[in-house]
């Protein structure tokens, strides 16, 4: 569980609820939500594919169910898999059985005896059809943080017609012009406490799920190709801070 997150969620919508204090039936407008919340999910189904929208969907699980190997860790593995190949050839990675499915496919490849030239290029290769996935799953994201702010304005000019089309009736004009600042609202707190934090989360996990795969590929090629075990490792810590090599 990826307890930031959830933090984040429980805090934002705590400081939301909090200040709408005991009136909080006064910032309901069935209107102003259908306008925000239905314009918003119409833009994203046109501007992407079902399948891109279902993958988002898995996509944004990760920003709140954490599994992500830590980098320390898998360095240690990557040595202790070096001391493997070392002692009883590369042929016995193949009986190396991990989690990490991409290292595993990478030690697969490295017991068959691939050259590390094109295991290299095969590798690097998935990496960036990985980035593309999650490049279209972030910007779906993004997308919607823009979109929420804009529905919400046409919220506000939708209640502010229709407030002006009533100024003979007083009795129509304070609903009016309460939909036409909740649907202003709706659209701030779903963009700014909500879509464009995620999409943000979503880039930075993205951006590490790459760097951890890019280590894997440098930590098989170098012991394929019998790079020394200190000097794996010492490879394999410069993706790490200094304080973290330290550690």
């Amino acid at each position: 569980m990826d307890i930031a997150t959830i933090i984040g969620v429980v805090v934002g919508s705590a400081v939301v609820i909090g200040l709408m204090g005991h009136n909080i039936g006064l910032f309901y407008s069935t209107h102003a939500m259908i306008v925000v919340f239905g314009g918003l999910l119409g833009s994203t189904f046109v501007k992407f594919g079902m399948e891109d929208i279902k993958a988002s969907g898995k996509m944004l699980k990760k920003a709140f169910v954490s599994s992500h190997d830590d980098v320390k860790e898998l360095i240690r593995q990557m040595v202790d898999i070096s001391n493997i190949a070392r002692k009883n050839g590369l042929l016995a990675l193949e009986k190396v059985k991990v989690e990490n499915e991409f290292l595993q496919a990478a030690l697969q490849h490295c017991s068959d005896g691939v050259d590390p030239k094109l295991m290299k290029e095969v590798l690097t290769k998935e990496i960036e059809y990985m980035a593309e996935r999650h490049h279209v799953g972030i910007v779906m994201w993004e997308s919607m943080g823009e979109a929420a702010p804009a529905f919400g304005m046409v919220g506000t000019l939708v209640g502010m017609v229709e407030m002006l089309s009533n100024m003979s009736d007083p009795s129509k004009i304070g609903g009016a012009m309460a939909t036409a600042l909740l649907a202003t609202m709706y659209g701030a707190i779903v963009a700014n406490a909500f879509t464009i934090p995620l999409a943000i989360k979503l880039h930075h996990y993205s951006r590490e799920e790459q760097m951890r795969c890019q280590l894997i590929v440098d930590g098989v090629i170098g012991i394929q190709t019998g790079l020394n075990t200190r000097m794996l490792e010492q490879v394999l810590k410069t993706g790490l801070s200094r304080y973290k090599r330290d550690d």
